[in-house]
């Protein structure tokens, strides 16, 4: 990977040189250049969030200030959701990715008073100790003004709210990243998922895990909005694909069948592309069916659920993390995926008759949709999102030099933005009117970015 300096000075250097127009041809050395993107990433001097001509950001909701609700935004911003308001405003759903032994950068700064205060409120109450400061926040934005109107706190007592994803019906389901069970401090087990509703009023959302979406180290879901059925990741280097079928649409809580996604004719395929593990290649553009294996004991207290998918012929991913539903299909990033562990994009475009008997004649079909080659291209994906204009936008996690990056439907490449810190980039989404990229900066502190500029105006090849 490269050093923290030389991706920077190749992202400035060639964003004057070629503009990231044509930055995929550029580096493979194509004939006929390609025109995509916005231009060159210009200088900030906030020394903070590097763009193209036209676009600007505002920075809000930092790591420590007072809430309205009496409380302090937690730190380690990570997943989120825009959900309409009216038509000025957004509400916001941020997920915080705080693990334990952390209290002094949760939402009651370590102070035991204002915790014993809540202990009603948490999911886990840790003994008061504040080592479950996770969970999330909600924020009214107005996209008109570029301000934020509110900020507080509405789940709380989760640990290691990585991502999530956004329902039909307005919630947002946040993932816990984590298999630690009850003992010492934590009176719960975690590695669930929770529904938080998008509300603007404050409020705690009541702590109800998702028992039958699995206890294991969750990353991010996607909901497809015509069946209601919810796909999940798993950030582990020999994770699954699963999918949920509720028995109630929209009821989540209510039970349902957690199965592991499976090639048809490849039992245990191995789609990671690693030299090292010496199997045969996932062919990137090659559309392959898909079959799903069902789960049994998904709770997993011996963390094992994706050892025995994979066993009973569940393909095996390479860290999946952000997940997404737009243009029809399923997109999920595979954080160390490829080659060179630079990371894959993959595509699933759900069967006309998704999670029926009827399935297995028109099967769902997966695809390798980008995998890079060149860590100045594309490195550490991790939450992704949609576009309005049908473009899937990641957001990278190496901690080192992290990028915004665009991608095609005929998958070139090129970047939107690139922090000028050394911090992972998260919560990429749009508000709903499109003028509006919101993205999270998780530390040096956390805080959450809302970008505009002429998005209409990208190049097209």
């Amino acid at each position: 990977m490269p050093s923290q300096r030389s991706r920077r000075e190749f992202i400035k250097d060639t964003a004057l040189a070629v503009g990231f127009v044509g930055l995929q041809a550029y580096m493979t050395g194509c004939t006929k250049p390609t025109s995509v993107g916005y231009g060159p990433l210009l200088e900030d001097p906030n020394n903070l969030m590097r763009l193209p001509k036209g676009f600007t950001y505002s920075s809000f909701s930092k790591t420590g200030e007072l809430m309205d609700d009496g409380l302090f935004v937690p730190g380690a911003h990570d997943g989120m959701a825009a959900f309409p308001l009216d038509s000025d405003r957004v509400i916001l759903v941020r997920n915080h990715e705080m693990g334990p032994g952390n209290p002094e950068n949760g939402p009651f700064k370590g102070d035991p008073e204002l915790i014993k205060q809540y202990h009603d409120k948490h999911y886990d109450a840790a003994s008061d100790t504040g080592n479950c400061s996770g969970g999330t926040s909600t924020l009214i934005f107005n996209t008109k003004t570029q301000s934020l109107e509110q900020h507080s706190l509405s789940l709380l007592g989760s640990m290691r709210n990585c991502s999530g994803g956004p329902t039909p019906w307005g919630s947002w389901i946040t993932c816990e990243e984590t298999n630690i069970r009850t003992g010492g401090d934590f009176e719960k087990d975690h590695g669930y998922c929770f529904e938080v509703p998008a509300s603007d009023q404050m409020g705690l959302a009541l702590p109800v895990p998702i028992k039958g979406m699995g206890r294991f180290n969750h990353e991010a879901v996607a909901v497809d909005p015509k069946s209601g059925i919810v796909y999940l990741t798993e950030d582990r280097w020999d994770g699954l694909i699963y999918r949920y079928i509720p028995n109630e649409r929209g009821r989540l809580v209510n039970g349902g069948k957690l199965q592991a996604l499976a090639i048809v004719g490849e039992s245990s395929r191995d789609t990671r592309n690693w030299p090292e593990e010496n199997q045969p290649e996932f062919p990137a553009n090659t559309p392959v069916s898909t079959t799903w294996i069902d789960m049994e004991d998904v709770e997993a207290p011996e963390d094992d659920l994706r050892y025995r998918g994979f066993v009973t012929g569940a393909a095996r991913f390479a860290r999946g993390e952000g997940m997404h539903y737009g243009n029809g299909s399923i997109y999920f990033a595979c954080t160390n995926g490829g080659p060179q562990k630079f990371g894959q994009i993959f595509r699933y475009t759900p069967s006309p008759l998704e999670g029926s008997e009827g399935e297995s004649k028109t099967p769902g079909q997966l695809e390798l949709f980008v995998e890079s080659h060149d860590s100045q291209l594309m490195q550490a994906c991790d939450n992704l999102t949609v576009a309005p204009w049908g473009d899937v936008v990641i957001v990278e996690d190496d901690n080192e030099s992290s990028a915004i990056v665009g991608i095609t439907p005929e998958g070139q490449l090129y970047h939107i933005g690139h922090v000028a810190i050394a911090s992972e980039l998260a919560g990429a989404c749009f508000s709903p009117d499109g003028s509006t990229l919101f993205v999270n900066v998780q530390r040096l502190p956390g805080q959450t970015l809302a970008i505009t500029g002429p998005w209409n105006k990208k190049v097209s090849s």
